[in-house]
């Protein structure tokens, strides 16, 4: 019956894994999260935490016993080392629910080649921006109440990690999901700059869009210490929806019955962090 599986959420304590954790538990589910650290996971109760480590496959034993189906999320920008994982999960679990990006990108690709071949029943999420990415702008707005970015006209459907997570909870729990590739988003197209505007309205204190160049941009996030591939992925798929704005996709609520939740309700549920102390 759906709500009453035995769920393994790898990626738990991340933002979108929180978000599973949660909602597998309100529909009923039992519930193990994966972490590093189960000590320091801040988990939900109810949640049975686990150790694991995804550079040792042999680990995952013991939290896959009696699980029958996982929610994967995959923290490398390589894919290897996931066939020794998807080999511990088919031998135990029969059903992956794996969170991949609407970018699809080479890895993300060869690992869902991988999971088809699996003989696991499978689910793919390919989410678009996450309006969590507006969380990098919260120092400065808290600060200036300034957003200091290029590309503020790109345009996208900012997806809320509840939306996302409501979906996987559906396929982890409920049948008529295997095989389907879901392209999630939220329910409207914002640029930078109106989501800007959007937490200003929100936390109540005007935030205004400043424009840099792509090439500050690139230095400040190189000097952040992001990988130098990861900085030109996402400043050309910001160049890109500039021209070619990303369209929302009614499958949120296809999925779960419910509308997708809008930039304004995620700002609302985070407006503690831009609100100034």
């Amino acid at each position: 019956m759906a709500g009453q599986r035995r769920i393994l959420v790898i990626g738990a304590t991340g933002t979108a894994g929180r978000q599973v954790v949660a909602q597998s538990l309100k529909a009923g589910a039992e519930v193990r999260a994966a972490a590093r650290d189960p000590g320091t996971a801040g988990l939900p109760d109810g949640a049975e935490v686990v150790r694991v480590d995804l550079a040792d496959p042999d680990g995952l034993r013991a939290p896959l016993d009696g699980v029958e189906a996982v929610f994967l999320l995959w923290p490398f920008a390589t894919a290897e080392g996931m066939p020794a994982i998807l080999d511990a999960v088919a031998a135990r679990a029969r059903r992956v629910v794996y969170l991949s990006s609407a970018a699809v990108r080479d890895h993300e690709r060869r690992i869902e080649r991988m999971i088809e071949r699996s003989g696991l029943e499978w689910t793919f999420l390919r989410p678009h921006a996450f309006a969590a990415n507006a969380l990098r702008w919260a120092g400065r707005i808290r600060a200036e109440a300034v957003v200091r970015e290029p590309y503020g006209a790109a345009a996208m459907p900012p997806l809320h990690e509840r939306d996302l997570a409501a979906v996987a909870v559906r396929a982890l729990t409920g049948d008529g999901h295997d095989g389907a590739t879901y392209e999630l988003t939220g329910p409207e197209t914002l640029t930078q700059a109106e989501q800007a505007t959007v937490i200003g309205e929100v936390i109540g204190r005007p935030v205004r869009w400043e424009e840099i160049s792509p090439q500050a941009a690139r230095r400040r996030m190189l000097d952040r210490g992001w990988p130098p591939e990861a900085v030109d992925g996402v400043l050309r798929a910001q160049a890109e929806m500039v021209t070619e704005p990303a369209a929302a996709t009614p499958t949120v609520e296809e999925v779960t019955g419910a509308p997708a939740r809008t930039f304004r309700a995620w700002v609302t549920d985070h407006a503690d962090r831009f609100r100034a102390p």
